[in-house]
Parts: structure tokens; sequence; C-alpha cells
């Protein structure tokens, strides 16, 4: 199965990660692989790489890409949120470093059958692991009116996704509303038209609110950073890429309460809570995508890259 896709901040991301040699490494989101075909280029000796992807086509694909590596390398069709049970089962227990690119995959939105594309008429699907039963169909017929409206104005950040979860209500009355086409006339007939001239395709977001939804995305993201943070050796890096505002607000949050977690009022002459700093931010600000790679991929254009650093010993 051809799996393209185009690894963003490759550069930047593996020149943050400072690869050792000999150490251990996990890419949480494979993808086709583009990463960590360069931390596994970078390993000599016992250095090992474990890839980690819920999609099976990337797992295929990532395998391929990987086999001039040999058993330094580890394939894993999990989700990142379960991490250190998937090392443990290898008998790793810390690791040097890890990335994350988070996200939905070129392969996944150029492939209209998975349902990811609001440019191509398919069945709503949207799943990133296709063993999970929930679709973005049964978000679409199922969810009420309020949680529609919730989902695409919180996660979509829409402005008219009041108007749009009452479309979609009123719409499945008549039938189900079975395919991204239809889904897509909705929001459309909901948008008035002079907001559909400006600002893009008038179902960007609200596709993106219901994959970030029916993948629990940024809940597994913000339930799994400080895990992962725990992870890894003194002096060991997180990267992590992400590709819109909610994900990146949950990302630098964390790494600023790892970085400092004290709890104290900020009058106390001393700490008393005990609340031990794990390391730094190592990007105050994030890092961006030059106007280069953003010409020659303009999936790039959204991209921010933040890295964090534990705590050397």
């Amino acid at each position: 199965m051809d799996f393209q896709h185009t690894s963003v901040l490759l550069h930047e991301t593996i020149e943050n990660l400072q690869i050792r040699p000999e150490g251990v490494y996990v890419d949480g989101t494979l993808g086709g692989g583009g990463h960590a075909e360069r931390i596994a280029q970078a390993l000599a000796g016992n250095g090992r790489l474990i890839g980690i992807d819920q999609d099976e086509a990337a797992i295929e694909a990532a395998g391929e890409r990987l086999k001039p590596y040999g058993d330094r390398v580890v394939i894993v069709r999990d989700n990142y949120r379960n991490t250190a049970q998937v090392l443990a089962g290898l008998g790793i227990h810390e690791i040097d470093g890890m990335i994350l690119d988070l996200g939905v995959s070129s392969y996944q939105l150029d492939h209209a059958e998975r349902g990811f594309s609001y440019r191509e008429d398919a069945a709503l699907d949207m799943r990133m692991d296709q063993r999970q039963t929930l679709t973005a169909a049964d978000i679409v017929n199922r969810y009420t009116e309020t949680e529609l409206f919730h989902v695409i104005r919180d996660y979509g950040e829409e402005q008219f996704a009041k108007n749009i979860a009452k479309h979609i209500v009123a719409a499945r009355q008549e039938h189900p509303v079975a395919t991204t086409g239809e889904l897509n006339e909705i929001i459309k007939a909901a948008i008035p038209a002079k907001m559909r001239a400006a600002g893009g395709h008038p179902s960007k977001r609200t596709f993106q609110a219901i994959r970030i939804e029916c993948n629990r995305e940024l809940e597994v993201l913000r339930e799994s950073l400080d895990e992962l943070i725990g992870l890894l050796k003194p002096g060991g890096r997180l990267c992590v890429i992400t590709f819109h505002s909610l994900e990146d607000r949950i990302v630098k949050t964390a790494f600023r309460r790892s970085e400092n977690p004290c709890t104290c009022p900020p009058d106390f002459p001393v700490c008393v809570c005990g609340q031990a700093s794990r390391g730094r931010t190592v990007t105050r600000k994030p890092v961006l995508p030059s106007a280069e790679e953003i010409a020659a991929n303009r999936r790039a254009k959204s991209a921010k890259l933040r890295v964090f650093e534990k705590k050397p010993e």
C-alpha cells in the first residue's frame, strides 16, 4: 500500500532530538516513517528505535521503509498513549528521546475512502485506527445538537458552529448523513455566502473538529504528555509537532507545568509544596517551518515544534 507523507519540520526535529548513536528513541506517530528513518540512520551499536502507530497502512509502509535497519527498529501497532506499556513489553523502562508528529497524515487525506477529506466524496469514516467502532458518521448522526455544537465550536473554532449543528440535525431527520459530500452540502448551507467566499474551504474547521472528536486526539495528548516526559532519561528530549492552536496550547501548558510545577503562592519566600522541576522547555517560542518548506508542502503552514528536555542528573 502506497503511504505517501511528507515529514514536516524534519531537519529541525532531528536536530532538536540530539540523537545519541547508542540511545533508545520512540516515534509515537510513525506515519510513513520519514522522521523514523532519519533517527534509524543516526543509530549505531545498541541504538534502538521503537515506532508506534495505530494506522495499519502506516505500519505496513513504515515497515517496508525501515526494513534496511533490521532489528534495530521495532514497530508496534498501538496508540502513543500506551507508550509506557509498549516499552515495558520490550523490557525498556526509559528512553533517550521521543517525537510526536500530530494530526492527520497526507496519506489519510489523499485516500478518499478514509473519509478524512472534504475535497472528495466518500463514506464518513475518519478513524485513524480502523479497529475502533466509533466513526465520523456516528458522531454526525447520533450526537445531540448541543454536543455537535460544542465539538464544532471547541475543536474546530468555527464561528458558525451553532448553525452548522442545527443544519446537521435537520438534515439527518430526512435520512442519515452518510458521506463527506452530504456533510459538505449541509455545512455550505449553514454558512452565509459572503463568509464562504473568504477564509478557505467552508468545511475545513468542521471536518477537523469531527476528526479530533472521533479519534479523541486532544484527550489522548492531554493525558499522555506528563507520562511521556516521565519516560525520558536525564537529558532526554521530547519533540512535539502540532498543527493547530488547541494542540499547541496543550503542549505549551504541559511543558510549562513540568518546568515549573510549584503551586506555592507567589509571595512565599521559599517553596514548600515540594514540586520539583522536571526539566526545561528548550523552545521558548515554537520552531516554525521555513518559507521554502511551506512553498514545497502547503500542509506545513500551521506546524509548530516544541521541545522539552528532562533535567540532567
